[in-house]
């Protein structure tokens, strides 16, 4: 018998209180999925970019209605419990925010993500005390669902040129205090500034592995706090790698060699 969508959920939030940390991967469609989960990973995450990219698109060209109906396929695809890359909530106001979060909770998701950046040029991340409001509203979406829902905090500073450790962790402090269960700062250049995340904060954090030069072993980063990793693109990007490779040599050599590594 599968799983209910709240053992999953509770499931889900357990794997964060462990004395270690989990690796978890982000595949992009329910057969990369079920590879993952036949792996013996514990849980899976969506990731707006492999998912976009697996259309054909590139990151936020993907809409609300697009990114449910993906997460509902990765729920569907095992019996692990999923967590969704929900950007920004698909909106600037605490509403939509609070709305987003109550439509992915129907999918069957047993935590999803918000993050901080607007999405827009000239005032990438939103002002403190926006920011602020709009994780407090999806924490309280996500307490009136009457099961668990883990929602991760995003402060998006490194990756949207504002390389403010101080700030990031002043961010992550505030969403801390209003409800979220994981706090998130991808982009953090060095494992002095994971660790300095990591000892700020009393809840656990997710380090995201993909970005070369800024990606650390799991060794590293649980000593360093962390307690849930992320992968990002990475799988999708050396997925993708792999059918490049094998596709080059079919049209420079007319070999099909790749055949022995497959």
């Amino acid at each position: 018998m599968s799983p209910s969508v709240a053992d999953k959920a509770a499931a889900f939030a357990a794997l964060h209180q462990r004395d270690r940390a989990f690796v978890i991967p982000n595949p992009w469609d329910a057969g990369s999925a079920r590879i993952l989960a036949d792996m013996g990973f514990e849980a899976l995450a969506t990731s707006s970019a492999a998912s976009a990219m697996a259309l054909g698109r590139t990151d936020y060209q993907i809409g609300r209605d697009d990114a449910l109906a993906h997460a509902r396929a990765l729920v569907a695809a095992t019996v692990l419990p999923v967590s969704a890359d929900l950007e920004n909530g698909f909106g600037h106001t605490p509403e939509i925010v609070a709305e987003t979060i109550r439509l992915a909770a129907e999918t069957g998701l047993a935590g999803g993500s918000i993050e901080d950046a607007t999405q827009e040029q000239g005032q990438p991340i939103y002002d403190f005390g926006q920011a602020v409001e709009r994780i407090g509203a999806a924490v309280q979406a996500a307490r009136a669902l009457g099961r668990p829902f883990t929602l991760t905090a995003r402060c998006e500073n490194f990756l949207n040129g504002r390389p403010d450790l101080d700030d990031t962790i002043r961010r992550l402090q505030a969403y801390e205090a209003a409800g979220a269960d994981v706090l998130f700062a991808p982009g953090l250049p060095t494992l002095e500034a994971v660790r300095a995340v990591c000892s700020a904060l009393k809840k656990p954090v997710n380090f995201m592995v993909g970005i070369p030069g800024k990606s650390f072993s799991v060794a590293e980063l649980e000593a360093a706090g962390v307690r849930r990793i992320s992968l990002a693109t990475s799988l999708y990007g050396a997925a993708m790698k792999g059918l490049k490779s094998a596709a080059q040599e079919v049209l420079d050599k007319g070999t099909f060699d790749y055949l022995n590594r497959a």
